[in-house]
């Protein structure tokens, strides 16, 4: 087969598929233009770099899959590929582990005032009353969205000794002794903690939106490690202000570049805004993204090619 790699992916893909006698076309820092130009490729490997939509599809016509290192698989148009039989192959058991670390780290940050106490120390200021925090124990955290990342989010959690719920439209009976299966009345009605694990769609885009926050019994804490686009960055600014949000943790924002690997408004209003709250702490859309993680991502996203076009 021949394959084109568009983004940066850990040395085992490639040293894999040279070892499958695949020829591989280093496409790093291509754009879609460049690709009509390796329309005989029978695979492509990416993770967000160029939008692989219906009509740039449509022109490979020995394409036989999609390898995408990770969880979000927004960028490609899934109907047209199960249409023409291109396998999509996706691999967020290789980082469902470091996005839960992740989450954890800001969690515990954020609630401890970590972040805003460092800063505070190394510019020789010395507040203790100022910077107590709060507990986990006893607390009630809702995940949204119970798929691979969410699982291992509760498993993180359990030593805790807090209650851990979740809800996932498309998934049921997953109750178990991690978690509890509930609804969004539940959550709206406990919930002290809300983590975000949801695909980026028509469904959970703008989904944190002022309705979205407002249905809450209780001022929450809000953490999102899944995609940008899911939380209206104007309505969550409105509860912080009006404190119905406690504080937040945004691993991604919905002004990030659709690589993910650009932040082009630092000077959006929106963002200035956001970045003046102590309690809300932000990283560059990295929870998931450890030494480790890239590495398992590969493995895990090699294993899936090999089963379905080198079985023996």
């Amino acid at each position: 087969m021949k394959v084109i790699l568009l983004d940066d992916f850990h040395s085992t893909i490639n040293y894999t598929l040279k070892k499958w006698n695949f020829e591989v076309i280093d496409g790093r820092g291509f754009i879609a233009e460049d690709l009509k130009n390796h329309l005989d490729v029978n695979g492509i490997f990416i993770r967000s770099s160029i939008p692989l939509n219906a009509s740039l599809l449509s022109q490979f016509k020995f394409l036989k899959f999609i390898a995408r290192p990770g969880a979000g698989l927004e960028n490609i148009d899934l109907n047209y590929c199960q249409k023409v039989d291109i396998k999509v192959f996706r691999s967020p058991e290789g980082n469902r582990d470091a996005l839960a670390e992740h989450t954890m780290g800001m969690v515990l940050s954020l609630i401890n005032k970590i972040n805003s106490a460092n800063t505070e120390v190394k510019n020789g200021v010395w507040f203790r009353e100022e910077n107590r925090g709060i507990e986990l124990k006893g607390k009630v955290f809702a995940i949204i969205g119970y798929g691979f990342m969410g699982e291992a989010l509760a498993k993180r959690l359990s030593g805790f000794e807090l209650e851990v719920i979740a809800y996932d439209k498309y998934k049921s009976n997953f109750t178990d002794q991690y978690v509890k299966e509930v609804n969004m009345d539940y959550i709206f009605k406990n919930a002290d903690f809300v983590s975000l694990h949801t695909p980026l769609s028509l469904e959970t885009k703008n989904l944190v939106n002022s309705t979205f926050i407002n249905a809450f019994n209780k001022s929450f804490f809000l953490i999102n490690t899944a995609r940008g686009k899911s939380v209206v960055l104007e309505d969550l600014l409105k509860g912080l202000e009006n404190e119905k949000i406690k504080g937040a943790c945004l691993d991604v924002l919905a002004l990030e570049s659709s690589s993910f690997e650009r932040f082009p408004y630092i000077d959006d209003p929106s963002f200035k805004s956001l970045s003046q709250y102590k309690n809300v702490i932000f990283t560059p859309h990295i929870a998931g993204w450890t030494h480790e993680s890239k590495e398992k991502m590969a493995c895990v996203i090699l294993d899936k090619i090999k089963k379905e076009f080198l079985p023996n």
